[in-house]
Order: structure tokens, then C-alpha cells, then sequence
């Protein structure tokens, strides 16, 4: 499968952030591509670096009026595209939600952010209800993805779960950086982590992942902060953590990576790690903790 990434800097003004995204997705599909993937909250700034009631009005309903732009465009350019969305489910009712385009421009499928994140710069709690669900993978015409968003990809339960549902790919929209107070090498640390984990979920399921994340620096409205470097480094990596691409960290790059699906099926032969799980012993992961 050829599958498009679009890693970009996004703007305060929405309409050029969608005109920014179509020239990229239409870059993609002329090289080839079947499936694209765009990164976390793509619309808008990160707005989540401050608690203010009036960023909700970036929220939106879906069905609304970005999955009728992106669906006429998968329509038209004849693949799927995985968005991001900040979802207006109901008055004070809200959720980042990934929602996935079929070739027909009809919605597929949608995944609800499950894990939600609270740190300085990151409020995502003031914001995202917690997703309802569940984590399983979204049928489309060019294969089954498992579809989860940012805070997500460092929990290998979720992984896990969509891949044993039958999930071909593990998808990741993502919004992460750099804490301006951090040392150099604790940055790094943590961008090399961010990449190790979610290598290991492609290792111990099997299949590929495609993480997306946004590139470039967005400021702290409030001033408190000297705002998010997001450290781009989307990347793609095979069955066994393999590395098929990687974007730089502080670039634009619209990219299509051939991914061999068939692989996937070679390497769980020589690793049958689904075969031989203890199934019987793993109670103890339904519980916060064991004392």
C-alpha cells in the first residue's frame, strides 16, 4: 500500500490551514497514494495550551463541515484520508476525534481519543471528554486500521487490542513537543521515546505503524510559556520496528511510503507472539494497580 503523510506548521487562520492540507493531500495522490494521513487537530493551532471557553467554538459536529471537504476530496482523488478532528458531540459535550474517509467520500469510521493528557501546555482535559468507543479498528477499502490519536500511542493495550481485532496498520495523529525548559539532551530523550514505544507496538502486534505529528513552533497565548516546539519526526515503521521513513524534526513534507502488507504476515510466523500470550494470567490488567 502506498500511504501519504502530511507533516505541517499550522497557522492561526483555519482556511489556510485546509487550503495547506488539500495542496498536500493532492501532492500525495499524484505520487501515488491510497491512503493519507494527516496529524493531530490539524484545523487550528494546538489550542489546548491554555484553558479558554472560547476555543471551543473551533469544535465542530461530524457528520459537519470538515468531513465534507475532506470527503469530497477523497471522492474526487479516489483514497482514504484518516483526519483529526475537534469534535462538537453535543452542548458541552466534546471530544478529539479521528475520523476516517472512504474512496466514496462517505465517513468509514471514527475513534474517539481514549486517553486524555494534563500537563503544562498540553489541557487536554478542560476540553476532550474521554473517548466512549472503544478501541477497534475501521474496515475501508484499502485495508483494516487501527486509528487512535497522540496520548494514545504510549499505551500497548490499545495497540494490542486493535490488533487483535484484525487491525493491518496502527495509525497515529499526533501533536507533540518540546517543553522550552528542558535541556537539550532531555529533549531528545523523550522525542527518541516517543518514537521507541510505538516501534514497539509495531514489534509485539506485528503490523506497521504511521505516526503523524505536527513540525514547527506555536506560541503561548497566554505568555506563560514560551510556547511548543513540536518536534515533527513523523515516521513509518514496519513489522519489526523497522524504520520505512522518517520526516525531519522541524520541516513540512507531504511523503508516500510503500508499505508491503503481506510482510506482516511473514514475520508473525517467525514471531507467533499472538500464539503463545498467557491469556489465562492477565487478569491483572484490568486493575490501576496491584498492591
Amino acid at each position: 500500500m502506498k500511504i501519504g503523510i502530511i507533516q505541517h506548521q499550522c497557522v492561526k487562520e483555519v482556511e489556510k490551514n485546509l487550503s495547506h492540507i488539500e495542496a498536500g493531500i493532492r501532492e500525495a495522490a499524484q505520487q501515488g497514494a491510497q491512503l493519507v494521513v494527516l496529524q493531530e487537530l490539524h484545523n487550528s493551532l494546538y489550542f489546548c495550551q491554555t484553558e479558554n471557553t472560547k476555543n471551543f467554538d473551533l469544535a465542530e459536529s461530524i457528520p459537519g463541515p470538515s468531513t465534507e471537504k475532506f470527503g469530497a476530496l477523497a471522492k474526487e482523488l479516489n483514497i482514504v484520508i484518516v483526519t483529526s478532528l475537534f469534535e462538537r458531540r453535543a452542548p458541552g459535550l466534546y471530544h478529539n476525534t479521528a475520523v476516517v474517509i472512504e474512496r466514496d467520500g462517505t465517513i468509514a469510521g471514527k475513534f474517539r481519543k481514549m486517553h486524555i493528557p494534563d500537563d503544562p501546555a498540553y489541557y487536554e482535559k478542560f476540553y476532550f471528554t474521554p473517548g466512549d468507543l472503544g478501541f477497534h479498528p475501521i474496515m475501508t477499502s484499502v485495508g483494516c486500521l487501527g486509528v487512535q490519536v497522540c496520548w494514545d500511542q504510549w499505551y500497548p493495550e490499545g495497540a494490542r487490542l486493535m490488533a487483535l481485532q484484525g487491525a493491518q496498520l496502527l495509525i497515529y495523529p499526533t501533536a507533540i513537543g518540546y517543553e522550552s525548559s528542558d535541556t537539550k539532551e532531555e529533549q531528545e530523550r523523550q522525542r527518541e521515546a516517543w518514537m521507541t514505544v510505538q516501534r514497539g507496538h509495531a514489534v509485539a502486534n506485528g503490523i506497521p505503524v504511521i505516526a503523524v505529528n505536527r513540525a514547527g513552533h506555536e506560541p503561548d497565548p497566554s505568555g506563560q510559556t514560551k510556547g511548543i516546539q513540536f518536534w515533527g519526526s513523523s515516521f513509518v515503521a514496519g513489522p519489526q520496528g523497522e524504520i520505512l521513513f522518517q520526516a525531519p524534526k522541524d520541516d513540512e513534507m507531504v511523503a508516500v511510503i510503500d508499505v508491503d502488507l503481506q510482510r506482516s504476515e511473514n514475520v508473525r510466523r517467525w514471531w507467533p507472539f499472538l500464539r503463545d500470550r498467557r491469556i489465562e494470567e492477565y487478569d491483572g490488567l484490568t486493575r490501576r494497580f496491584i498492591d
